[in-house]
């Protein structure tokens, strides 16, 4: 599967910081300082309802993890997955009278569309679940194997209690973990499970639905969790530097996963830092397919929006925060990008010497886009009020917007 085009980010004077940022397995900011290839592994989109602007949010916040570690002028592996074949996707599938494979393929492409029209830097690996199923079979196998999955009428699971590790990820009690289960696509009340958080790694050939050849493991189709590990360990291997996502993939997603490549490996951890963004809301209420109150990248684009005032509505807001879309949003970016635009068309201005500093410490300090805003905010204001006799100012301001922020001025 091919990702999508890659903008050019602009090399700036000097070198970056290295990134501070928060980490749920401690509860609290790490310093992150990978070797010369920086590793991170953000999971992708199930693909249909794409892109909505909480999808949009999240690989902003990963977009601005790479910009800060290429200003730091290291090379980036970074991983992202397409759960291209799962329940709910079958399930919108079968609502819609569609093929799944032909909704997977549109919702993929119009992903890629939105992804390039925001300027988000593309993963170096762009790996579909179905593609990854050669390698995620003898991962299963292993398990079995080893004793830490079993199978229950055909359907092979992971017995969390194998790893010792096994909740350090999202730091929830079993209760909790148990309700989110239910919420979140497992099946704590099946009977004959071991324990009601065993996630199931290969699904046994139902009536009606694709399967794949599974080795010894019969026909079938992946596990969700499974799917990313898989990928992980083969294009990254065990402790690399980021895993990221959506608050929502703390738990389940990421602490099982976590959990099936340690036992598959014996190795701890298997990411350093895991890195989470938060939910976008509209109505009052958390955006979700479920629910239907959705906005798109896609809608937004149609009607005439600049993709950089979306992506500057999105920086406004905290990576961590959950927030609500609303008109007001887009207009205050809008209005945002037409003061800065008109900025830095002027042939001179005050001196931004020191902009470059104050948006790479904004951004090493856990993201802190709304600072790094604030700070180009204060230099547009200073050109409206007073301008200035520096030539190399505004260019210095667009390379800096460019390359650390990702927006083309």
């Amino acid at each position: 599967m091919h990702a999508w085009p890659a903008s050019d980010v602009p090399a700036l004077p000097g070198k970056g910081r290295d990134l501070r940022i928060h980490d749920t397995a401690t509860g609290g900011p790490v310093t992150v300082a990978p070797g010369p290839v920086a590793r991170i592994y953000v999971c992708g989109i199930t693909p249909y309802d794409a892109t909505h602007l909480g999808h949009a949010a999240t690989y902003n916040a990963f977009d601005l993890v790479q910009r800060v570690w290429l200003d730091t002028k290291r090379q980036i592996e970074y991983v992202q997955n397409v759960t291209d074949i799962d329940d709910p996707l079958l399930e919108r599938a079968a609502r819609d009278g569609e093929d799944w494979t032909g909704l997977a393929e549109r919702e993929t492409a119009l992903f890629r569309e939105d992804m390039t029209a925001l300027r988000m830097l593309p993963p170096r690996h762009y790996i579909g679940a179905v593609e990854a199923i050669p390698g995620i079979v003898p991962l299963v196998e292993r398990l079995c194997d080893s004793g830490v999955a079993y199978v229950l009428d055909g359907d092979v699971y992971f017995s969390v209690e194998a790893d010792p590790h096994f909740g350090e990820v999202s730091g929830l009690d079993a209760e909790t973990m148990r309700l989110l289960s239910a919420e979140r696509g497992g099946d704590p009340e099946r009977p004959g499970k071991k324990n009601p958080l065993d996630p199931m790694l290969w699904m046994a050939a139902r009536e009606g639905e694709p399967s794949w050849d599974g080795g010894s493991l019969g026909r079938g189709r992946p596990g969700w969790h499974i799917e990313c590990v898989a990928i992980a360990l083969d294009h990254l291997g065990m402790g690399f530097d980021v895993q990221g996502g959506g608050s929502d993939l703390a738990f389940p997603h990421h602490e099982m996963g976590a959990s099936h490549a340690q036992a598959l490996t014996g190795e701890y951890p298997f990411a350093k830092a895991y890195v989470h963004a938060g939910m976008v809301g509209l109505d009052g209420a958390k955006m979700s397919k479920s629910k239907g109150n959705l906005v798109f990248v896609s809608t937004l684009r149609r009607e005439g929006v600049d993709p950089a005032a979306i992506r500057l509505a999105l920086l406004a807001h905290h990576y961590r925060a959950d927030w609500e879309w609303t008109d007001q949003v887009l207009e205050t970016a809008v209005a945002r990008l037409e003061r800065w635009r008109a900025a830095v068309s002027r042939p001179d201005g005050p001196s931004a010497a020191s902009l470059v500093e104050e948006v790479r410490e904004a951004l090493s300090d856990d993201l802190d886009a709304p600072a790094a805003l604030a700070a180009v905010d204060r230099w547009a204001a200073l050109q409206e009020a007073t301008g200035g006799t520096d030539e190399g100012a505004p260019g210095v301001v667009s390379r800096t917007v460019d390359a650390l922020l990702g927006i083309a001025l």
